[in-house]
């Protein structure tokens, strides 16, 4: 019995060191990750400055800022 619980132990120790290994992202990840966050970043800027969206979000603030109480 000791012996079947030692062996399991040991694998689970393994297990959990190769997993540590493979665990994170690289640097070339990172930079991939940020080129797409600063992508998109830049692609709701253009939409939410555009002229449809502006005047649209102006409305809604102006109603919300007109409704009575």
């Amino acid at each position: 019995m000791y012996q079947v619980v030692r062996a399991r132990l040991r694998a689970l120790a393994c297990g959990m060191r190769a997993a540590r290994r493979d665990a994170g992202m690289v640097t070339s990840e990172y930079a991939m990750g940020i080129i797409a966050a600063v992508a998109f970043a830049v692609v709701l800027y253009k939409v939410v400055t555009s002229g449809a969206v502006s005047a649209e979000l102006q409305s809604i603030v102006t109603e919300a800022l007109d409704a009575r109480m």
